[in-house]
């Protein structure tokens, strides 16, 4: 535990998801001023679908695949300026992320750092033992053996603040609830105890603004004319100012675009909030109705007020499951005309999959920049385009059914309709499906494990 109690600590994001941009992390790290930087690259299905590669390549070391990137653009300036790292980019193997991490180091002359693995998120062969129901059909979990990949429960941020007590730099994790990932820095310098609702509730409700990066300055929220963004090509991730109440100042790297006010961070604050009053996170139940905004200055928010209660007794998991594959392939129309000999296209591949019997529990043949988006919602009078991307997929049980898609789809190029444009399939065309569901498991049953590596 710090000696005293810092005045104010600068948290910086990273990244908001696996695909994130880099170059905004590398400028946090080096301008930033800050204390800690803060990487979450998970999204719902992550760790499936790394799971899923990892049955099909024994070469795949199971966690973020930008994990050098990452690190290489930001270790220098954080071992230079003694900002410590937090990241849940260690996916289904943070051990695995922690020695490469250490490899990162040595090979950059930096001896002496230590680096923590959190684990105990994975509960994949305990999951039908302790969970009952499927939360969003009321089925009980058993009835997902026969397709079960995995499940991870959202673990909260006490293992992080644990790993920062014994002295870590950087702490590697998996399967972490977003907020928690910045809030722990709060709970560690400041002293905040697991159960204090109260600060907690205000440090992850700061931890949801940061959460999803750019999208607290900018990002995501441009709409020209009239919202508009300045240099939006030059998005800095933010940074937030937190004091020991568990007020902030949400704000960025001064000289960059994007930008801070109370638009971004109060459609950041009900972004994939479905009830504001009652937001659940493994460590408190955050109220957003509460919270009090102020613009104090050019790109800088402040943000304080926000309400917490009792953390549930059950944490959520995440269950991942094989629900078939996705055959999936299109093809092109332009100029007068385009929309009619779309329709016939449609009509002609509803036919042929009828004749090749494509067994499907789903068709979607959709013309993207007409209809994709709003299906059946859309006016009857739109406008006819101009040009017309036919988008073709299929959901089936099979692999052999969903690459019937992309054999009918070429058929197209000489035996369909005139002037279709069709392109040459360079890559797979199918795709595994991963079928996300959420059940709850008692915290007591989910014991986090701690290990330490040092370069």
């Amino acid at each position: 535990m710090p000696s005293e109690i810092p005045k104010v600590i600068r948290i910086g994001a990273g990244s908001a998801w696996w695909g994130d941009r880099i170059e905004p992390a590398a400028l946090n790290a080096e301008r930033g001023e800050l204390d800690y930087l803060c990487f979450e690259t998970m999204a719902e299905a992550t760790v499936s679908a790394a799971q899923v590669r990892a049955r099909r390549d024994p070469s795949f070391p199971g966690f973020d695949t930008y994990l050098d990137d990452r690190m290489r653009a930001v270790l220098p300036a954080c071992i230079r300026q003694g900002t410590r790292i937090i990241s849940n980019q260690g996916w289904i193997n943070p051990e695995g992320a922690a020695r490469r991490i250490v490899e990162l180091l040595q090979g950059m002359g930096h001896h002496g750092i230590k680096v923590a693995a959190v684990s105990g998120s994975l509960i994949t062969e305990r999951v039908l033992e302790l969970t009952d129901r499927i939360l969003e059909n009321g089925e009980p979990t058993a009835s997902l053996a026969p397709t079960l990949i995995s499940a991870e429960v959202y673990l909260g941020a006490e293992p992080i603040v644990d790993a920062l007590k014994a002295g870590a730099q950087i702490v590697i994790t998996g399967r972490v609830a977003d907020p928690s990932i910045f809030m722990a820095p709060m709970m560690f310098e400041f002293g905040w105890d697991p159960l204090d609702h109260d600060h907690l509730g205000q440090g992850n409700g700061i931890g949801h603004l940061m959460e999803c990066g750019a999208q607290v300055t900018g990002g995501y929220f441009s709409d020209p004319g009239f919202k508009d963004v300045p240099e939006p090509w030059n998005l800095a991730f933010p940074i937030a100012e937190v004091q020991a109440d568990g007020s902030a100042v949400i704000t960025k790297v001064s000289g960059t675009g994007g930008t801070v006010s109370l638009q971004t961070v109060k459609e950041q604050m009900l972004y994939e909030v479905h009830d504001p009053a009652n937001y659940l996170t493994p460590d408190v139940v955050v109220d957003f109705t509460t919270a009090q905004l102020e613009q104090i200055g050019p790109d800088r928010v402040r943000v304080w007020g926000i309400g917490g209660k009792p953390r549930t007794d059950t944490l959520k998991v995440s269950i991942g499951c094989i629900e078939g594959f996705i055959g999936e392939d299109m093809f092109f129309y332009a100029g007068p005309g385009a929309m009619r000999r779309a329709q016939l296209a449609k009509q002609v591949l509803e036919e042929r999959f009828r004749i090749v019997g494509l067994k499907a529990e789903e068709i979607r043949i959709d013309f993207l920049g007409l209809n994709a988006i709003h299906g059946a919602a859309t006016p009857a009078n739109a406008p006819e385009p101009y040009e017309i991307a036919v988008r073709v997929a299929a959901r089936t049980k099979t692999r052999e059914e969903a690459v019937k898609v992309g054999r009918e789809v070429d058929g197209m190029a000489v035996s369909g309709i005139a002037h279709t444009g069709k392109r040459v399939p360079h890559q797979d065309r199918t795709r595994e499906v991963i079928g996300v569901w959420s059940s709850l498991v008692p915290r007591q049953h989910v014991p986090a494990t701690i290990r330490y590596f040092e370069s």
